[in-house]
């Protein structure tokens, strides 16, 4: 469809599109009314059953909150879908109907689109497309993307930042914080003040569309050597604030490939090994939504990576600690574990404390401490990883809890989102071997000066 001809008397009297973005206290209070709403009914019947004994139909109240944050979108329903991927940060029940949170988030209709595009770009924004399709292609908690054409033939994903997400962050982060107030009185396994901290940062980044072009432009230069691993290219003319316009990579949904011969669900398993963990190990940099939208398969089975918003820039020595830990592990040697836990950021560990974690970091690594092909692991209960972290929350309940430092969460989260990945392909490899060669010749310092030349390239140094 040619955009050219759509022009209409509507969009001529549209509001501002600055009257979306106010940071009003109307627009505040009415969504603060509706998510308190939302997240009351979470408190009550998790209060009822701990002191009342009143059994929660979980099944019927997980769908209930499921539609209620999918219909506010924002950061909330961002956060859900985050929890999912975590076993035991949500019993099984929410964890699942989480899961569709954010692969099933309804777009906003063309309104929005026409007065978003008219404020980033102008009134003539149209005359610098030659095409540009009115549904969107993907939409997500934060934003949409559209698919379109330059006159150049080039295609290109617009991805338009959804109104007034500023307000929903603020809104939504001082309910989160009171959940996870509640939450702790419920079960003070895990000590949660670090992990808000963390989502808090990581979601107003998000929000940052010139951030995300650096991010982005930043991965392309460190993958730059990965034949098979493609980012997008940021087309700067066509980006601003709130739109951010990249080439449109074409491949197939990764699912598509759960039934194809063990050989090509292996080497698609290794791009995306590749893509992860390159930058991961040899740069501090994790790439931290795993999400099945963000990356596709092309007919030479190399991987598109995209969606470059939530990119976590650990510490060198964080880094370490991962192989620091790994050694631990093969070792038997409690001592390095505990130096790891507390290189992360874990505090005044005790030794149960440090064994019990231990039982956690076994799962993570297990893949990797064996010399032999071998799938990644097994699902148990529906979660990759819930059978061993429930096992984990038991324990901790048992021993004090611990509180969970920050760089953690991410890097908790893009584990299993992988190895769930890995799970869908039944991807058999010497996952050992990938590793060691990986880390082979791993130095800190080395880590440390390469990323801080490379941040300073593309602006991000903090």
């Amino acid at each position: 469809m040619d955009i050219m001809t759509k022009t209409s008397e509507t969009e001529k009297n549209t509001p501002k599109d600055k009257d979306l973005e106010k940071n009003s206290l109307g627009t505040r209070m009415a969504r603060y009314s509706r998510v308190s709403t939302t997240m009351a009914g979470l408190a009550a019947r998790m209060v009822g059953k701990k002191y009342l004994g009143i059994d929660i139909k979980r099944d019927d109240h997980a769908l209930q909150l499921t539609q209620a944050l999918g219909n506010l979108k924002g950061p909330l329903m961002k956060v859900g879908q985050i929890l999912s991927t975590i076993p035991e940060a949500l019993p099984k029940e929410y964890a699942d109907t989480f899961q569709q949170l954010q692969s099933n988030a309804p777009p906003m209709g063309w309104n929005f689109v026409r007065r978003r595009m008219k404020a980033e770009l102008g009134p003539d924004w149209q005359s610098k497309f030659k095409q540009f399709d009115q549904d969107a292609a993907a939409a997500a908690s934060l934003g949409q993307v559209h698919k379109a054409e330059t006159h150049d033939g080039q295609k290109v994903a617009c991805k338009l930042q959804y109104p007034d997400m500023q307000s929903a962050i603020e809104t939504d982060l001082k309910q989160l914080k009171v959940v996870f107030s509640l939450y702790e009185r419920y079960d003070d396994s895990i000590k949660t003040a670090e992990i808000h901290a963390e989502l808090s940062e990581r979601l107003k980044e998000e929000l940052d569309y010139k951030r995300e072009a650096a991010q982005e432009k930043l991965y392309a230069h460190i993958l730059r050597d990965e034949p098979n691993v493609h980012v997008p290219e940021i087309i700067d003319q066509l980006s601003t604030d709130r739109l951010l316009t990249s080439t449109w990579l074409d491949g197939e949904k990764i699912l598509n490939f759960k039934e194809a011969p063990q050989e090509t669900r292996n080497q698609i398993a290794m791009n995306m090994f590749r893509a992860w963990y390159v930058p991961l190990y040899y740069y501090g940099i994790i790439h931290g939504d795993p999400h099945l939208g963000n990356y596709s398969v092309r007919p030479d089975l190399s991987i598109n990576l995209m969606d470059f918003g939530c990119v976590r820039i650990f510490p060198a020595k964080f880094i370490g600690g991962v192989i620091d830990l790994y050694h631990s592990l093969l070792e038997d040697d409690l001592d390095r574990s505990a130096f790891a836990y507390e290189t992360w950021g874990f505090e005044n560990l005790t030794k149960e404390q440090v064994e019990t974690l231990n039982i956690w970091a076994r799962f993570l690594y297990g893949p990797i401490m064996e010399d032999k092909v071998r799938p990644i692991g097994e699902v148990n209960n529906g979660v990759y990883g819930r059978e061993t972290a429930e096992k984990v929350h038991k324990q901790l309940r048992e021993i004090g809890g611990v509180k969970v430092p920050r760089e953690f969460v991410f890097m908790d989260r893009a584990a299993l989102g992988l190895g769930s990945v890995f799970l869908h392909l039944k991807a058999e490899i010497n996952w050992y071997q990938v590793f060691n060669e990986m880390i082979d010749g791993f130095d800190v310092d080395t880590l440390a000066k390469r990323q801080a030349g490379t941040l300073q390239k593309f602006s991000l140094l903090t």
